[in-house]
């Protein structure tokens, strides 16, 4: 595929030059060769195959929610964030526990994908600059950053990547006035009834996004979940468990490389880039969903070996476990209604059958425990 014309550097009256997008799509469209083609192929394929056994999991939505967090602390992490998936688990059980202080950067991105969902559930609601605004609200709004973000709002100057300021930074994106434009060619591309493969659409969306990078802080982790949202709304999967932040953040040289390059027609590559993360991924998420299945299995047959009360509380417990591994004797009183000797002993039984393990031995009072089997799934 030749080089196309996404925008050109302009130098702007204040002395620096910024990046003007083309109008969007460009006049000719996008044509890819048969590699890129084949390569849809595929990642598609292993979509369909993704969806289907996702659909066999009795508790799809509980996993899907370690799905949510593990794509919230790999994209919070791209920008920085050094709390990881199992910190955020935790805080939902210990907030006041020793936990990093940017954990909370996780937990503003897991509520701003819960949100997205529950909008983009809703019957008839579009993918627009609005539900763009709404997910940066629910991202930055009292979280913790570094300077002003305006949560919810297009930004109203100009920002920049890398240097101190627009003059010596790496790249400038559009002015305000040039921004609108962009964003509004956007959002009429997502709409389009064109033929372009949904995949290598949701590609590009990423990367014009990327470049018009229309938030004065977060742009990179609501771009992220555009991606998903926008393979969701499009019918691709029946649940969203599809998040390429980790392979982003695997790759991440070569992401901001290809996201770069991409700004100045190589297309093509970033398209490229972006397919082998769908492969990867889908393949990745495959393989989870599979041992899942097992460890479920497993672990059920464990329980089925316990007396009648037994087995029933810990039937009870066992699949809110898939949904929040790391409990306390609070955690299980409140699943249960049992008293706190009733919920200790609960979790002493899961101890013995090798499913929770205590997450700091050396603590000896308000010990957490983890259903660590599970967590290196989505670790490994």
């Amino acid at each position: 595929m030749k080089s196309i014309q996404i925008g050109q550097l302009k130098e702007q009256k204040e002395g620096f030059k910024a990046f003007i997008p083309s109008p969007f799509p460009p006049e000719g469209g996008f044509e890819f060769d048969s590699k890129i083609i084949k390569k849809s192929d595929e990642a598609t394929r292993l979509l369909g195959k993704l969806d289907g056994i996702t659909k066999l999991l009795p508790d799809v939505d509980f996993v899907l929610s370690m799905y949510l967090r593990k794509d919230a602390a790999s994209s919070s992490q791209i920008e920085g964030t050094m709390a990881t998936m199992i910190d955020a688990i935790e805080a939902d059980v210990q907030p006041s526990a020793n936990i990093p202080e940017d954990v909370d950067d996780i937990l503003h991105y897991i509520k701003a994908l819960n949100y997205g969902m529950k909008r983009v559930k809703e019957d008839d609601f579009p993918m627009t600059l609005r539900f763009m605004r709404e997910l940066h609200k629910q991202l930055m709004n009292k979280a913790r950053a570094t300077h002003y973000s305006d949560p919810g709002e297009f930004r109203k100057t100009q920002n920049w990547i890398g240097g101190t300021r627009p003059d010596n930074a790496r790249f400038v994106p559009p002015p305000v006035e040039e921004m609108q434009t962009a964003l509004n060619d956007l959002e009429k591309f997502m709409h389009s009834n064109d033929d372009i493969l949904t995949l290598t659409k949701a590609a590009l969306i990423h990367a014009q996004f990327e470049t018009i990078r229309p938030f004065l802080d977060g742009n990179g982790r609501t771009g992220r979940m555009l991606i998903a949202f926008y393979l969701w709304k499009e019918n691709y999967l029946e649940k969203p468990v599809l998040f390429l932040s980790s392979y982003f953040k695997k790759h991440q040289k070569v992401y901001y490389e290809r996201l770069f390059r991409y700004h100045f027609g190589e297309v093509s590559a970033w398209v490229d880039f972006f397919l082998d993360g769908v492969i990867e991924i889908a393949g990745e998420a495959i393989d989870i969903v599979g041992k899942i299945t097992t460890l479920r299995e497993k672990d059920m047959l464990r329980i089925q070996t316990l007396g009648k009360r037994s087995s029933e509380s810990a039937t009870l417990v066992l699949p809110k476990l898939y949904e929040q591994p790391i409990v306390n004797v609070a955690t299980i009183q409140k699943w249960t209604g049992f008293s706190r000797v009733g919920a200790q002993s609960v979790i002493n039984r899961f101890i013995e059958m090798g499913i929770l393990t205590p997450k700091d031995k050396d603590k000896k009072y308000g010990q957490s425990y983890i259903y660590k089997k599970y967590t290196d799934i989505f670790a490994e």
